[in-house]
């Protein structure tokens, strides 16, 4: 049988920022300190991709929003899940970001493999990369913890 949006949020699963705010507090202390010497568009680059692959409704609705506000192309955000066939619209340093956050986020060989961290470590300096490892790291948390808990997007609240 396959689930709707519907059954989906009559399923009652664990409000897990109110049960345990100590966590939400961290998790916003982690996103802070991972977004800081980040370009913000970049970010919502990284955000945005990383909650296309784990499907996270919550992260994607926020983050779509977010990425507008802070001035992203509709064309970007349009082509995001097809970022390496749209030529050069996004930049070489978006590119290694997103190839990153794509390996950080998928695993498949149980590592990032070696042509993706080098690459984003040519693009970045040290720091940057930092940040962009912790950026792809958090938002994985958020969508882990929110697909768990199966928060509803903004959207289906109102």
């Amino acid at each position: 049988m396959t689930e709707t949006l519907e059954s989906r949020r009559a399923a009652a699963r664990l409000q897990i920022y109110k049960t345990s705010p100590e966590l939400l507090d961290a998790m916003l202390s982690l996103s802070n300190v991972a977004s800081k010497d980040i370009d913000v568009e970049l970010g919502e680059l990284i955000k945005i991709r990383a909650s296309q692959i784990n499907h996270c409704a919550f992260c994607l609705d926020m983050h779509m929003r977010d990425a507008r506000k802070h001035g992203v192309s509709e064309q970007k955000l349009d082509l995001l899940a097809a970022w390496q066939e749209a030529g050069d619209l996004y930049s070489e340093r978006e590119q290694a970001a997103l190839a990153l956050t794509e390996a950080i986020t998928e695993l498949n060989n149980g590592h990032v493999p070696d042509d993706v961290y080098n690459r984003a470590a040519a693009a970045f300096t040290p720091r940057e990369l930092g940040q962009v490892i912790a950026m792809a790291v958090t938002i994985n948390a958020w969508n882990r913890i929110n697909v768990a808990t199966r928060q509803p997007p903004r959207a289906a609240l109102t």
